[in-house]
């Protein structure tokens, strides 16, 4: 930073924003001004308000403090206990039976990524956790956490079980630390609502980042995306907007999700599809589950499958119209798809 003339203050957070005078409040005391402002305050962990919520051992998943203490909660003979059926519920299975320990996923929904995923996708990902020692609830409420000492001991279920646990990791998904925006009357919709230039209402304050509720123009409309390209992108739309420079080319968005000896890519957001198409065979645990809407390409889930995941963002971002049946045909390579 020093080599980079940026000022970086360690130990004090920001506490209030006035727009008026462009100046920022520490908790310390001190002031900044500016001249131009970006906030990237990210996300925290949604937590479940029920009783034993407060107990040791019922941990989230933000921080690399929070992953080493949940590593350190791990290992064989400890039992994990999964509140989400989500892609990091699932990521902290696959690493939980990794390190020796057992893993049960807690889901409210009748299926594993019921929010984010097809019904394919979460039946593979299903049996491949299962294959590996991993236990599911499904369609499980949570009640309680319940302890003994201050240290979480179990999970009740809303049908009065009681499963028995030396940790617990909150998947749930995660809430936007707008507040100080929201204090400073910028305006909030699920995030800070920003611009393509990940600008605010203020022409002086921008903000990138899991905080921000952005334009998809791929999509033509307005959505809440947690990503690190996404992070990444807004950064280079702030520094262009702020120097004056055109800014970069709207990206297609995209995630990954790592899994034992899976890799999952993902393209695009799977808005107004009409149809779903498999190609290749799961069992091979080498395939892509096209979404379309017409002959139009809209999203991808690729596992295992980088030729697919490349070229589906590429059809995504142009609109192209692909020829159904060749797309179906895993023998027929992606690049004669887009031809």
């Amino acid at each position: 930073y020093e080599e980079n003339d940026c000022r970086l203050i360690l130990g004090s957070t920001a506490t209030a924003l006035n727009r008026g005078a462009r100046q920022v409040t520490l908790s310390n005391g001190a002031t900044l001004d500016y001249d131009y402002l970006v906030l990237a305050t990210g996300a925290r962990a949604r937590m479940l308000p029920i009783p034993g919520a407060d107990l040791n051992g019922v941990l989230a998943l933000r921080t690399a403090a929070d992953a080493e203490t949940l590593k350190s909660a791990l290992g064989p003979g400890k039992r994990l206990a999964i509140v989400g059926g989500g892609y990091v519920g699932l990521e902290v299975a696959a690493s939980a039976r990794a390190l020796g320990a057992d893993a049960v996923i807690l889901e409210r929904e009748p299926r594993v990524l019921a929010r984010v995923a097809c019904e394919a996708l979460s039946s593979f990902f299903t049996d491949y956790h299962r294959a590996r020692g991993v236990s599911f609830e499904l369609s499980a409420g949570v009640d309680a956490f319940e302890g003994v000492n201050g240290q979480v001991t179990g999970v009740r279920l809303s049908d009065g079980r009681v499963l028995p646990c030396d940790a617990v990791i909150v998947g749930i998904g995660a809430i936007p630390n707008d507040e100080m925006a929201q204090a400073a009357g910028l305006e909030c919709v699920n995030g800070v609502v920003v611009d393509l230039e990940a600008r605010t209402a203020d022409p002086a304050i921008f903000a990138i980042g899991d905080v921000t509720h952005r334009p998809l123009p791929h999509y033509d409309r307005m959505f809440r995306l947690e990503s690190v390209p996404n992070a990444l992108e807004q950064a280079k739309q702030v520094a262009c907007a702020i120097v004056g420079r055109a800014g970069p080319t709207p990206e297609v968005p995209w995630f990954w999700s790592d899994q034992y000896d899976l890799k999952l890519q993902i393209a695009g957001i799977s808005f107004d599809a009409d149809r779903i198409l498999l190609r290749g065979d799961p069992a091979t645990a080498k395939f892509a589950v096209f979404h379309l809407q017409g002959d139009i390409v809209r999203a991808v889930e690729a596992v295992n499958a980088p030729p697919e995941f490349m070229m589906g963002r590429k059809l995504i971002e142009n609109r192209t119209r692909v020829n159904i049946d060749k797309l179906a045909d895993a023998t027929i390579s992606m690049k004669e798809v887009a031809a």
